[in-house]
Parts: structure tokens; sequence; C-alpha cells
């Protein structure tokens, strides 16, 4: 894959601080505020959430095998998916599991999923709502006083936690200190480092917050608080619950929160480049999860997500009255022009994709490891992908994104998938303003600092 650096001092390009903090303050920046193309949202003919209606052909089992080679050449070292339509399903692989050696990329691999597992986390609490013992509207005083104390756990709402409306800012910045400085020193030096949630909450509430309450912005601390209020209200241990209730009763084999820093089965090395701050990317599929917890912390499979999120829209997980409420969305992402082309729900979003169609899911992004999963609202026609190098796109030292073959080629591939279109790489990608297409679909995105270095 072509890499452009983003400095021109060192060969990390460290050796000029407060530029490389700019810099990556910027592509931060950039990652929490990334809109689709332009192309994408003017294709959007249907209302947000709304499957445009049309018959989907079945799977071209060729056209998704060359389709995701493509992702593969584009620059993207291994991707492996699965995709359905009914009864009918494709699984493939392309690229390496671990460049060094050749090992190669296999359909069945067990992968850190990231942010889907805030889907699992809101599927657990609105069993609890189900049963009477969380309202959404409650402030979430009522449930952790002394966690959310004051003025703010009494207007923040579990609804609020759920649709990041809530206004508490995101917590992982400041749980890596010297992230933005040195990359690679900050991820390697907590490997190991075990963090309890609370701890977790406490810097995302001492964080200022991106926007102000009732505006979406994207916050992991509202998934990590979401899970100590289940824990309040059910006396189980928030991802054991999660286990019995969601994991268990979707019939899933191969997802589970990890129990050490290392996956229990087969796996893909999962490469963090950090725009090419850690170069070359180094391989982080070891690593302890607490950062992320209810937020972050599952393994899954692509088959076991497409069963999960079959089962979720088909109204097996929860009952009628909580899919609604799940699937009831506040804008999230907003195009230039003001056309809204992501809606968030509660642990679930909507978005367009370049073929015209909404679709249901969410994405996961964590060092070294990237998901992405779609469904239409019936459930019935599904594509995951996961694949194995993040941030690999390059800035300028302006903070401008350079050009990027390797994120069209994976709309291009989920699109194709999940409409059951075959569109060339990068169509209707090609006309994206510069700070577009930074990692899809754009919403498990990297905080934004708060205060960013002047160069």
């Amino acid at each position: 894959m072509r890499t452009t650096r983003t400095t021109r001092s060192g060969r990390l390009g460290l050796a000029r601080p407060a530029r490389t903090t700019a810099v990556l303050s910027t592509a931060l920046l950039a990652l929490s505020l990334g809109v689709l193309p332009a192309q994408a949202a003017d294709a959007a003919g249907a209302p947000a959430g709304q499957v445009v209606a049309r018959h989907l052909p079945a799977l071209d089992r060729a056209a998704l095998r060359d389709s995701l080679d493509a992702f593969h050449t584009a620059g993207m070292y291994g991707a492996f998916a699965a995709v359905r339509d009914g009864s009918e399903q494709w699984r493939g692989a392309t690229g390496l599991a671990e460049p060094a050696t050749g090992r190669p990329m296999a359909p069945n691999f067990e992968h850190r999923v990231g942010s889907i597992t805030k889907s699992f986390t809101a599927v657990a609490v609105l069993q609890q709502v189900e049963r009477g013992r969380i309202d959404l509207d409650a402030p979430v005083a009522r449930y952790v006083p002394d966690l959310v104390p004051g003025e703010r756990g009494e207007q923040v709402t579990v609804r609020m936690l759920l649709n990041h409306t809530s206004g508490i800012a995101d917590h992982v910045l400041p749980a890596f200190p010297g992230l933005l400085q040195n990359p690679g020193k900050a991820l390697d030096e907590n490997r190991l480092r075990h963090v309890e949630p609370e701890e977790l909450v406490r810097l995302g509430l001492a964080t200022p917050p991106a926007e102000p309450r009732g505006e979406f912005s994207y916050s992991n601390t509202n998934f990590v608080l979401a899970g100590l209020i289940l824990e309040r209200v059910t006396g189980q241990d928030a991802e054991a619950y999660i286990t019995r209730n969601v994991i268990r009763r979707a019939g899933l084999r191969h997802t589970y929160f990890p129990a050490s820093a290392s996956l229990r089965g087969p796996h893909a090395g999962m490469y963090e480049s950090f725009f090419g701050f850690i170069d070359p990317p180094r391989d982080y599929s070891t690593y302890d999860m607490s950062w992320a917890g209810t937020a972050g912390a599952l393994v899954s499979t692509t088959n076991d997500l497409n069963v999960f999120y079959r089962k979720l829209l088909g109204g097996k997980l929860i009952g009628p009255a909580a899919l609604r409420a799940m699937k009831t969305t506040v804008p999230a992402v907003v195009t230039p022009d003001g056309e809204v082309v992501m809606r968030y729900g509660l642990g679930l979003y909507t978005m367009v994709m370049p073929s015209g169609g909404w679709y249901w899911g969410h994405d996961g992004a964590v060092f070294g490891a990237g998901t992405w999963s779609l469904a239409t609202e019936d459930g019935r026609r599904q594509v995951t992908v996961a694949y194995n190098l993040m941030k690999y796109q390059r800035f300028d030292e302006q903070g401008h994104q350079l050009p990027d073959p390797v994120t069209p080629a994976l709309y291009a591939f989920v699109d194709g998938a999940v409409s059951g279109g075959a569109p060339a790489a990068g169509e209707g990608l090609r006309s994206a303003a510069p700070l577009s297409a930074v990692a899809p679909p754009l919403v498990d995105r990297w905080p934004t600092p708060v205060h960013r270095a002047q160069p």
C-alpha cells in the first residue's frame, strides 16, 4: 500500500511534537466529524431508516470474491466476510493474517469487533426496560447517583446514553496519556493495563464534551455507564449478564468478552498504523480491552454477527416495543449541504449507501481491528466484513486527507454485498470531500482532542 509521510522529520514523525500533535488532532477531528460522500447523500431516496424497496438479486459469489479481493489489492492487509440472503450464504477471505510470515486470512477467524458491542449492550438494557427495571427516560442518577452526581445526573437520561446525546465526553484519549505525542509508545505501555469501568466514567465526565447535551456526539463513556447501570439493576456483572441473556439467547458460539488480553480462538494479527505515526504498523491483537468494556470489548466472527443482527431485527431478542425504541433515531452524520445520511438509534444506526439503500447495523474500530455489519431492515440480506489494518489513512501537515484507495474499495464491497449490486471500487466516492471518507462507516470514531496543539 502506498504510504505518504505525514511529516518530514524522523521515521515516526515525532521529532516535532507540536506539529505531530496538531496533525493527529486534525486527523482525529476528521474521524469524529466525517460525513458520507456527496454522491451517497444524493442517492438517498427514502426516509431515514426505510430500505429502498427493490428486488435484491441472489448472491453473486464470483462478484463478492472479486470485490473482496479488490479491497486487499487496494492496500488492506487482509479481510474476511460473511454475506447472507435468507438461507443462502457466502463466506470468503482475502490477503494476509500476518504480512511478515505470509499466513493467509481465513473466513472463520475470531476478531475484535469494537463498538458493535454497543448493539449487544443496548439489547441487554432494553431487556431490562421490558422487565420494568429500567426506564429509558429516567435520569441516570436514579441508578448510579454516585457515578454521575449533581445536576448532570438528573438531566442525563438512559436514552441519552444509548443514542449518544448525553453530552458526556469520550474517555479514550484521557485513558491513553501521550497518545497524540507518541502513539506507539502509549499503546505499547498500556497493552496489559486493566482499567475499572468506574475510572473510565470519571475520565469521561472530567473531559469537556464535544457537543452540548441533546446533540449527537459519539462517546464510548455512554455505554460504559450503560453497563454499570445494568450491574446495579440486575445485581450481576454486566458482561456476564450480556453473555447469558444476549449472546447465548442468540445462539452465538464464537462471541465473548475476553477474560484475558488474548483471543482464545484462531485469529489474524491486528495492525495499527495511526495515520503513519506507527511505522511499520504493529500487531495489537493481544491487548487488555478493559479500556472499552461494554462499549467495545467483544470478540466475535462475521457469521455470528450476521446471526445476531438477523435475530435482533427479526424480533427474537427483544419485543416489538423495545425494537421500535431501538430504531427511533437522531441525526448523526450530516453533509455540508444539510443532508442527513446517517441516523443513530439505541446502539444501532441506519445509513444510506452509495447505491441508494438505507441499512441497519453498526461498525467497530479498535487498535488494529475493524468490523462493519449492515443488514436490510428485515434482516434477510446481510454483510459483515472484518479487516486487520487500522488508521491507514494519511494526512498532510495541514491535516488534509490524502487520496486513499482503500476506503472506496471497502465501501464498494459492503454496498455491493448488501444491495446485490457490484459497484466498481470507488464508484460513488470519487467526488468525496477531502475529509469525508476517512474510515467507514464514519460513526465509530476516535474522539476529538479538546486542546489541539498549534504548530
